[in-house]
């Protein structure tokens, strides 16, 4: 039987993929702009962006257009071979940030374990094989591979798998005063989110990141940024770092970068890349012409005053929404986040009532995130239109209309 021809369902999920997911009831099967269809031909408003993925909302027509042309020319080399794609997007990331060198992966959690291997790869090359301590976060979220997930914050995604790797110190976010009383020179690498996305949509403060750049000077230590969720336009500039004043060393990227397609990326400078040598680190996707070209687009298109500026008209909107279903119902005890990425916090009374109110707004028509139990998140297109905006927020408050009354 032709694959095309195979009927498959939401409850073919239940027997066919491993059960590590529970996905929404509806199956998406067309998406354009800010829109989605389901099997049924029912609409949605998509206010989740395949978290704080598609950034250029669904099926953007440049991507398509890249995806169609690169695809009818070069996919795949290896590296063994370098190729145009990769050369050009490594180029202009490097114009826009603080990188002077770029590895390329397939995805955040693998431009994370670039990150954290080579920081520790660095100081055991520079300074001592003893320097490997590496300070995180509690609630912090960098990956799925079992070092990423061990330096994530949350022993829920990483307890029964066995032995984890050693020396990863976890302290309270936003707390100098928790950095100062563990770091020592025998720390690597400090390793933070600018905005703790899964955590609960948490900024750090500017005094928290300034604290930690010094404490990385003073220790010779790196600072490394999960930039995989903020980054690329999200935040209201193309990286959040950019609203710290600090220059980080080494920052990862992935997520909105290829705009749905996968790509990552972990940025550094010439002295930290200087340890590296042939065959230290690799990948067989990453870097490939396909997604690098993809990559490049929408790096192109992100990074312009018109959708960078762009993000704050549609933070207020959707603040300014969320402020008067606040007035209406009393439900969020904060709004928080920077740029599009944004977390309405539930009061105490409604905590465990996120999922709940997910679920409602899919049967409105509306598709949000969760990000812990008691925090909505919304991470829609960085282009998302007004319209857009304010027919999913009127969808979204008669979902909280039917789950508190």
């Amino acid at each position: 039987m032709a694959a095309e021809n195979l009927a498959v369902s939401r409850e073919t999920f239940d027997n066919v993929i491993l059960p590590v997911y529970a996905p929404a009831q509806f199956v998406p099967v067309k998406g354009k702009g800010s829109r989605v269809w389901d099997q049924q031909g029912k609409e949605y408003i998509d206010f989740s962006g395949g978290i704080a993925v598609t950034a250029l909302g669904h099926c953007h027509p440049a991507l398509v257009e890249t995806l169609k042309s690169q695809g009818e020319t070069l996919w795949h080399t290896s590296n063994v071979f370098t190729n145009e794609p990769a050369l050009r997007l490594a180029s202009k990331l490097i114009a826009a940030t603080f990188a002077e060198r770029v590895f390329f992966g397939n995805s955040g959690a693998e431009a994370n374990e670039a990150a954290f291997k080579l920081a520790r790869y660095y100081a055991c090359k520079k300074h001592s094989p003893f320097k490997s301590k590496i300070i995180a976060f509690h609630n912090a979220f960098h990956g799925r591979t079992l070092f990423t997930v061990s330096v994530g914050g949350q022993p829920k995604y990483s307890d029964g798998f066995g032995p984890k790797p050693a020396d990863i110190v976890h302290v309270p976010f936003n707390d100098l005063a928790a950095v100062k009383a563990v770091i020592d020179d025998h720390t690597c690498a400090i390793v933070v989110e600018p905005i703790q996305g899964e955590g609960g949509v948490m900024p750090a403060t500017p005094e928290f990141m300034q604290g930690l750049r010094e404490l990385c000077d003073q220790h010779n230590a790196l600072l490394v940024l999960d930039e995989v969720q903020s980054g690329m336009g999200r935040s209201g500039k193309l990286f959040a770092y950019e609203h710290y004043g600090i220059r980080p060393d080494i920052i990862t990227s992935a997520k909105a970068l290829g705009g749905g397609f996968p790509v990552s990326a972990m940025l550094t400078t010439h002295e930290i890349a200087s340890v590296m040598a042939p065959g230290v680190h690799g990948t067989t996707y990453g870097g490939n012409p396909l997604a690098c070209a993809i990559a490049e687009t929408a790096l192109d298109i992100i990074n312009t005053p018109e959708v960078l500026n762009g993000v704050d008209a549609r933070r207020e909107q959707f603040v300014t929404a969320l402020q008067k279903i606040n007035e209406q119902f009393d439900v969020f005890s904060e709004i928080r986040g920077k740029g599009l990425l944004l977390g309405a916090v539930l009061n105490a009374q409604h905590a465990s009532k996120a999922r709940d109110i997910l679920n409602a707004s899919a049967a409105e028509g509306l598709m949000v995130l969760t990000a812990g139990s008691d925090v909505i998140r919304f991470v829609p297109s960085l282009v998302i239109e007004p319209t857009d905006i304010a027919e999913g927020m009127a969808r979204f408050a008669r979902a909280i209309g039917k789950v508190l009354n």
